[in-house]
């Protein structure tokens, strides 16, 4: 597998590649492990499991003082690893943290299955109590097909009512909004014009 090799830099010197994560004392004492099973058998192929193991049992065994060695390797790796984010800035476009949720913002319409969902999943849960979450949603899915017309739009007037009432309640929110604006990328460019 090549390397991935990082990009130019730009002015702020920073890098398109998000760095690597930092190593723990125990990563590095796996990697040295494998690197000297390699040095010893070139061409055997290793059973991840049980090589695994036996670095676990050979990383729980070894004293304190033997440990120091991989310990002070992952501080500089740590402080290698701080170094490079202080200079990474994630390209533009890349998914970052999710963005919070206004707990004052109205709660979404829901659709005619879900009011459906609502009324018959107490019923399934009575039926099939050791069913799980999605056996139990197989099952809603399978009843909404098989459900009459006339129940179909009762379910449906209900998502319809809901939907109207979001559009309200949506329509006043941003109103609200609105009334104390955040100044955004628009009205910041605008100002500086």
């Amino acid at each position: 597998m090549p390397k991935v090799s990082k990009k130019d830099t730009s002015s702020r010197g920073t890098t398109d590649v998000k760095p690597k994560g930092r190593k723990t004392a125990y990563s590095i004492f796996v990697q040295t492990c494998r690197d000297e099973h390699r040095k010893k058998n070139p061409n055997a192929n290793v059973n991840f499991s049980e090589f695994s193991k036996a670095c676990s049992e050979r990383w729980n065994k070894m004293s304190d003082k033997e440990k120091g060695r991989f310990k002070s390797l992952a501080e500089k790796d740590k402080v290698r690893y701080e170094k490079e984010m202080a200079n990474y800035v994630p390209p533009k476009g890349s998914k970052g943290k999710k963005k919070k949720k206004d707990p004052n913002a109205p709660k979404r319409a829901l659709s005619a299955f879900f009011w459906f969902c609502a009324d018959e999943r107490p019923k399934v849960r009575a039926q099939r109590p050791d069913a799980s979450v999605g056996d139990i949603a197989k099952e809603l899915g399978i009843r909404w097909k098989s459900v009459s017309n006339d129940l179909r739009k009762k379910y449906e007037t209900l998502a319809l009512k809901d939907k109207q009432r979001y559009d309200r309640e949506s329509t006043a929110y941003k109103k609200k909004q609105g009334a104390t604006p955040k100044k955004g990328k628009k009205q910041a460019d605008s100002e500086s014009d």
